[in-house]
């Protein structure tokens, strides 16, 4: 019950601060084009400067091991999200079923998921909630984008390489696990620097959440038994069998901070990434909306008691 209360109460600030988002797009303090810089400021600068920030410490070879460790179960766990969806939507249309797809196999592990772990267990969660983050830009820019791409913009094969090797999460990591490795510190000048910028990922992340909130049609998606299996899924079914897999596969022997990181990371709603590429490439964007909206405010209820469970399970 503690472990719920403290987890509750940590969602309840986040969701405190999308009331911010809200309350700019009903008063048209903030429009579409400032949102969309928003995220380019997220995604291209805060995302790299939060890994690079979380990331310098000194090296910790037990820390090396559970985040390898991190990384291997991140990828197992969207690898079982991704046999999911291709299961579950392989007959609906290709308007839709790309969407549903990764609505199914991808959370907002970066938006969502990293704020929670920084409240709940503070730079060491973030630490680790990063390894899921690389491991959903490596999936998201390839098996997500050519989902989504097929039959409709295409592009060459060495530019979508380049789009998956190369992406703010990746450089991010390119940049910050040197340092770790290393035990190389920043000067401090550029350090005080690259904190200040990921600070921002929190307080910034929820008022594009909250402002993409206040204009959602959820009508559709509430009738929907497709989205309904959807939010089943990435709130309840996922989270929960990654909780099972790792105490399978470790239990009491895992590092608890990365354990709990990791449930924290799939228990998070659908990615926001879902809907920019649903407009990118022409498919359902309203469904797509609708979903990473109706499993944000959903979230509310389901994150605490899976984390909570996360965090008596290890």
């Amino acid at each position: 019950m503690e472990n719920l209360v403290l987890v509750s109460g940590q969602v309840a600030v986040l969701f405190a601060l999308t009331g911010v988002g809200v309350l700019c797009r009903r008063t048209g303090l903030i429009d579409a084009k400032a949102v969309g810089g928003f995220v380019n400021l997220l995604l291209y600068v805060v995302t790299p400067c939060l890994i690079i920030d979380v990331f310098s410490r000194p090296f910790d070879p037990s820390r090396l091991k559970s985040l390898g460790l991190a990384f291997g179960i991140s990828a197992a766990i969207h690898l079982a999200g991704i046999a999911a969806a291709s299961l579950a939507f392989r007959r609906k249309p290709d308007a839709q079923r790309p969407v549903l797809a990764l609505a199914t196999a991808f959370s907002n592990a970066g938006f969502m998921g990293i704020p929670l772990e920084q409240a709940i267990l503070g730079d060491d969660g973030v630490f680790y909630g990063v390894a899921y983050v690389s491991v959903f830009n490596l999936f998201v820019w390839s098996w997500g984008y050519s989902a989504m791409s097929r039959g409709g913009v295409r592009e060459s094969a060495w530019r979508r390489w380049r789009t998956v090797l190369v992406n703010p999460g990746t450089v991010g990591l390119a940049l910050g696990l040197p340092l770790f490795l290393l035990s190389a510190r920043l000067p401090a000048v550029l350090a005080s620097s690259v904190s200040h910028m990921a600070s921002l990922n929190t307080p910034l992340a929820m008022v594009v959440i909250g402002w993409h909130l206040a204009g959602a049609k959820l009508g559709r998606v509430a009738k929907s038994f497709d989205a309904w299996l959807v939010a089943s899924i990435r709130l309840a079914a996922m989270p929960l069998l990654a909780i099972l897999a790792m105490k399978c596969i470790g239990g009491g022997r895992l590092d608890r901070t990365m354990a709990i990181a990791v449930a924290t990371a799939a228990s998070a709603p659908v990615a926001a990434m879902v809907s920019m590429f649903s407009a990118k490439f022409g498919k359902d964007v309203d469904l797509s909306v609708g979903l990473v909206c109706g499993t944000t405010l959903a979230s509310v209820a389901t994150m605490p008691p899976v984390i909570a469970l996360a965090m008596s399970v290890f």
